[in-house]
């Protein structure tokens, strides 16, 4: 890096320094100084001019000052009012290019083409169901995570953290990882490495009600390690069913017989599709979406 650039970057770090801000680690307050890895995440979500952006969490702006000079449009999401004043100061002038909204999770996220974010955990998997629930399609978005939530995303059936994230975002979206970042590429550092990864959602969107199959992904997860017979032996699960079946049988005037057994017709379902002795564990999108028919044709719904 020159030497004058250099300087001007540290000068940029002492001032925020200077200014007594303090990182509350607490809310997930890391921020990239890399410029290495900042250049990386901007180069994997292949900006265009034309392009409006939503960056989440760009802490003093050492993305946001990049994106501003390749894109349209920065949509910043920041909570913290310090950073959002030195965020200001330091884009002030391109801020008719910059617009900033506070709570993503409370917020309707505006309309955008790519989105980039450095995500604390326990924002992470709503957020993700967020973006990929949002309407207007975006193109695609390039978001840091902690290393196990990333690898989450990514794992497929067999792996030991593949769960209900992992078939969830895998239905709705393409899932890549693109690179490893080490903790000290923040400041301050966080105790555990993170990973960006790169979703690019599915357009059209798989044909299947997201609620229903969500309905049956959540029962046969819990314990993901059970066959499927056993995960739905439980009593929440069978009165849920049992409930839904019922007024499935209202609404289209089928009679139930008095001796109806929700457990039977379960059991029914899964031998006749062959899924009782099957696990959540090794199970891929095709096998849930012909299980979710099965039970649909049966008379039984999820939602």
């Amino acid at each position: 890096m020159p030497k004058v650039k250099a300087e001007k970057k540290s000068r940029q770090h002492q001032d925020v320094k200077n200014q007594g801000i303090m990182f509350n680690t607490g809310i997930g307050q890391h921020i990239l100084k890399n410029p290495l890895v900042v250049n990386g995440i901007i180069e994997k979500a292949a900006l265009r001019p034309t392009d409006v952006v939503l960056e989440v969490g760009p802490g003093t702006g050492n993305m946001t000052v990049k994106l501003l000079e390749k894109a349209k449009k920065v949509v910043a999401c920041e909570l913290d009012g310090r950073l959002v004043a030195e965020l200001q100061k330091r884009c002030h002038h391109r801020n008719e290019k910059k617009n900033m909204f506070g709570d993503v999770l409370k917020t309707d996220l505006p309309f955008f083409d790519i989105c980039v974010a450095n995500l604390p955990y326990q924002i992470s998997s709503p957020f993700v169901f967020k973006l990929l629930l949002h309407r207007p399609f975006f193109r695609c978005a390039v978001l840091m995570f902690q290393r196990e939530f990333a690898m989450r995303l990514v794992a497929q059936p067999g792996d030991k953290l593949y769960c209900r994230l992992s078939i969830n975002t895998q239905l709705l979206a393409r899932v890549d990882h693109l690179m490893k970042v080490g903790k000290n590429n923040f400041r301050p550092p966080p105790k555990v490495e993170s990973s960006v990864v790169r979703i690019e959602p599915k357009n059209p969107p798989p044909p299947v009600n997201f609620q229903e199959w969500d309905g049956l992904v959540r029962i046969a997860f819990v314990r993901k390690n059970k066959t499927l017979n056993a995960a739905f032996k439980s009593t929440a699960v069978e009165q849920l069913l049992e409930k839904n079946y019922r007024i499935h049988c209202s609404v289209h005037n089928v009679e139930v017989p008095a001796d109806f057994s929700i457990t039977k017709k379960i059991e029914g379902v899964l031998q006749e599709a062959e899924f009782s002795e099957k696990r959540a564990r090794s199970m891929d999108i095709d096998d849930f979406m012909v299980l979710l028919h099965a039970f649909n044709a049966a008379g039984i719904h999820f939602s």
